[in-house]
């Protein structure tokens, strides 16, 4: 298993206990910056961009054990003896996999419309769609918005995505490596075997949007005995763009009490 330096961003006073915030499939450190810069005022806050993502190294192997080895090296790197971690999506199942492997490495535990599962949808269409845009051809990011349209009929996650396109020496490429993800996109949706692991029984919430059906409670109750559960109303997936404020202050009530 190769350990892989992350790249990550950095706020807050050193002094402030630490907190590692862990994002989803497809995205990076970037879509986490106005929470992260909020939760700032109370915390030392480390911003990670996962392998593959962002401007961290690519690999070919992507699962839930090497990431989460890439986690655990990190807090080594930093001298990071115990952390708040925050996890979203495919962060969420980073996040879970360290509690279920580290709990004496965890403060409080934050889930963010994941739960420790394998879930039965693709991105094989999502892959796809950002496979076939003709990047020689693309000009500019809204024809790159309309030509993914078809593919992609979501406004808003047709822009997220599209925040992996980057202009380079006057060309557009993706930042990602879309042949990896299509090779490892199956490990992302999936969970690994929990067969004799010890439930997590520290401080632990989940927080899952209303509108979004990914998290019930009973998916919990066995490696997460102890965890609370709550709904943003108002909110899917994305629970924390769309209700940033509720977000906010549900996380930072749970991580202050």
């Amino acid at each position: 298993m190769t350990n892989l330096a992350l790249a990550f961003e950095e706020l807050g006073n050193p002094s402030q206990p630490p907190l590692l915030i862990v994002h989803g499939f497809f995205a990076s450190s970037r879509n986490w910056r106005l929470m992260a810069e909020k939760l700032a005022a109370h915390f030392h806050v480390y911003v990670l961009d996962m392998r593959n993502h962002g401007a961290s190294p690519q690999h070919p192997q992507m699962d839930y054990p090497v990431m989460t080895a890439d986690v655990l090296a990190f807090l080594d790197r930093h001298g990071l003896d115990c952390v708040s971690l925050i996890g979203h999506s495919m962060g969420g199942k980073i996040a879970m996999w360290f509690a279920l492997h580290y709990p004496h490495r965890i403060d409080r535990l934050v889930v963010a419309d994941i739960a420790p599962v394998s879930y039965q949808h693709s991105f094989d269409n999502t892959i796809n769609a950002l496979a076939s845009l003709p990047l020689a051809d693309i000009s500019n990011r809204k024809q790159a918005e309309i030509w993914l349209a078809e593919g992609i009929p979501d406004l808003s996650y047709r822009q997220f995505l599209l925040q992996n396109l980057v202009l380079q020496e006057g060309s557009y490429r993706w930042r990602v490596n879309l042949d990896i993800f299509q090779q490892t996109a199956a490990n992302i949706v999936a969970f690994p075997d929990t067969y004799g692991l010890l439930p997590f029984y520290g401080h632990a919430l989940f927080i899952a949007g209303a509108d979004s059906g990914y998290v019930n409670a009973e998916d919990l109750e066995e490696l997460f005995p102890t965890a609370q559960l709550e709904y943003l109303a108002d909110a899917g997936h994305w629970l924390h763009v769309q209700q940033p404020a509720a977000f906010y202050q549900r996380v930072m009530g749970f991580l202050l009490g």
